[in-house]
């Protein structure tokens, strides 16, 4: 039996008087509780109680520990109370993990907005488009983009990242606009090296099967706000998020193309560290993401 347990087992025995009643209450066997606080005495050196046949009672060292011990049980139970408060309520520290592009356009406004209803909650936000050990890092919830593998942490479902092919008119009007997916192969075409298979475009055109296209160009990056640069100043095609082109389109620097052919939206998961306990500040987070990520949320912008 462990310290904690001997300390409350001690403290009941000297109440109730008596060891079959202690360990009643406890759920362990009148020889286990006996056992204990023998071993208990052994390691103090001392004797705490006296048996007779009408019962327990303290000796003088035994009244003394008594004492401490009830300040030692009181104690654990006020740091219980603390953590199932602190479990429940929407304070403390929230750790977020998030892609750079999906963090600096989407999620900020949204935790800035958040914070604003709950100002007791203070969140450190970490932008990494590398994969992220939460339990490590100690964080909270990440967003993740694509298909969950399977795993130990708790996810839930946000909804999906669609994509879309951008030009800009200049690029367009000098290079042509292509139609089908077969004369991709004659345009220049700025590769994001981190998902969407690199270098090979999947489309599914209207009515038919999906199609994998290779492709080349004169600009490769993982960074999404470059691959969006490179189409604005007309260096290609590009394929990029819905929400990393959405104000670039709005305002005519670029434009969709094989608007009629659709890329493979990405799902969205918001992933915690176990699905097991957790805190009100992650549910509740993660609550006000699915609110705010319904609907076609990337058409709306942050």
């Amino acid at each position: 039996m462990d310290r904690v347990n001997a300390v409350q087992l001690f403290v009941r025995v000297v109440e109730t008087c008596s060891f079959s009643k202690a360990a009643a209450e406890l759920g362990i066997t009148q020889p286990t509780a006996t056992k204990a606080i023998a071993a208990t005495e052994e390691r103090l050196g001392v004797r705490l109680l006296h048996r007779s046949t009408r019962g327990v009672t303290p000796t003088e060292v035994g009244a003394l520990y008594y004492e401490k011990c009830k300040v030692i049980e009181r104690a654990i139970d006020e740091a219980e109370q603390l953590a199932v408060l602190r479990q429940g309520s929407i304070g403390g520290k929230l750790r977020l993990s998030t892609s750079v592009g999906f963090g600096r356009r989407i999620l900020v406004p949204l935790v800035l907005r958040y914070m604003q209803a709950h100002p007791d909650l203070r969140i450190d936000i970490s932008f990494d488009d590398r994969y992220v050990d939460l339990v490590e890092q100690g964080i909270d919830v990440a967003i993740r983009m694509g298909q969950m593998a399977d795993s130990t942490l708790g996810a839930r479902y946000l909804g999906v990242n669609p994509w879309v092919m951008v030009a800009s008119p200049a690029y367009l009007a000098a290079r042509g606009e292509p139609r089908t997916t077969a004369e991709l192969v004659a345009h220049a075409c700025i590769v994001y090296s981190s998902v969407q298979g690199d270098d090979r475009w999947r489309l599914l055109p209207a009515g038919a099967k999906l199609v994998s296209v290779p492709v080349d160009g004169p600009l490769r990056s993982n960074n999404l706000t470059t691959v969006l640069a490179g189409a604005c100043a007309g260096l290609g095609l590009a394929i990029l998020p819905w929400y990393v082109a959405r104000e670039s389109i709005a305002a005519g620097v670029v434009r969709p193309v094989l608007t009629d052919h659709a890329l493979p939206a990405q799902e969205m998961h918001a992933v915690f560290p176990s699905p097991k306990l957790v805190p009100q500040k992650v549910i509740h987070f993660i609550d006000h993401l699915q609110q705010a990520l319904a609907g076609e949320w990337w058409s709306r912008g942050a």
